[in-house]
């Protein structure tokens, strides 16, 4: 029997519902949750993304600020600009789309920012505080996928999660959230010996490399859950994910789909974290 899908689009959809819900009850108070983006160069894709960001913004109610800086621009001039947005009490969460030009140093551009701001959750106090299980702003993607999961009432607790991937924006912050709700798990990546034995025993599989179809029916157990994270183009040049979906649909038991999978989810948890920082900043007036 082939897998369920997860819907991405469908629960983003839920969840913006409840956001525009709640971002109305704070206007009625007084506070527009403002979210700032930063992009610096001229990355087609980085463009895209930050223009798709600042769409659900506005179809929230929220106040969305877009600064563009040229590629030559200075790693001054940011931290300058980021100093003045932590400052700004119209600006509930900044956002520095990655990734930046060569010249500029990323770790010094995310440390720059203010840990209550910190909506995409990179900054090393917000990872630390996620890391001992406080509360704590947490990267976009890995909680979309806790969302995702929490939906199709996933019980992760005693489960095998193999995570297969190891960057700081998903892998790494998807395992230890698993970890914080007492499941075991294996981090896979490039220099894992033999990638089946692990995969194979994942009660849930997440795919975050940004290979295409590097994960196949082969690579995974019966009746397993997939999140696949890879976003790729193939030879037609179609976005598909990291996993071979219609091989692996019929072997899993439930399968995020590539386009409108974790996608949808991952802006929609940047807005939910937009919102919390706001709902704090207002705690403080």
């Amino acid at each position: 029997m082939a897998a369920q899908i997860i819907d991405g689009k469908e629960i983003a959809k839920i969840k913006q519902d409840h956001i525009r819900e709640e971002v109305q009850r704070l206007k009625a108070g007084g506070i527009i949750p403002g979210l700032a983006v930063v992009l610096a160069g001229d990355n087609p894709a980085s463009k895209t993304y930050v223009s798709n960001k600042q769409k659900t913004c506005n179809n929230l109610g929220m106040y969305s600020l877009l600064i563009e800086f040229p590629d030559g621009v200075s790693q001054e001039e940011l931290i300058n600009k980021i100093s003045e947005l932590n400052e700004d009490p119209d600006i509930h969460g900044i956002l520095v789309q990655l990734p930046l030009p060569s010249h500029i140093n990323e770790k010094v551009i995310i440390e720059t920012i203010s840990p209550e701001k910190d909506v995409d959750g990179f900054h090393p106090l917000n990872i630390g505080r996620m890391m001992t299980g406080q509360d704590a702003f947490i990267p976009c993607t890995p909680f979309g996928i806790m969302e995702m999961l929490d939906y199709i009432g996933t019980d992760i607790s005693g489960k095998h999660v193999v995570v297969v991937g190891r960057s700081n924006i998903v892998g790494k912050p998807s395992g230890q959230l698993f970890l914080n709700k007492n499941a075991t798990v294996t981090y896979c990546h490039s220099k894992t010996a033999d990638l089946k034995e692990h995969t194979t025993r994942a009660d849930i599989l997440v795919a975050a490399v940004g290979k295409a179809g590097l994960i196949t029916e082969g690579h995974v157990k019966e009746g397993a859950i997939v999140i696949d994270v890879g976003m790729n183009r193939n030879q037609e040049g179609k976005l598909c994910g990291d996993v071979d979906f219609d091989a692996v649909k019929e072997k899993a038991g439930y399968i995020t789909p590539v386009p409108g999978g974790v996608g949808p989810m991952t802006i929609t948890m940047l807005m939910q974290n937009t919102l919390k920082a706001a709902k704090s900043a207002s705690k403080k007036r």
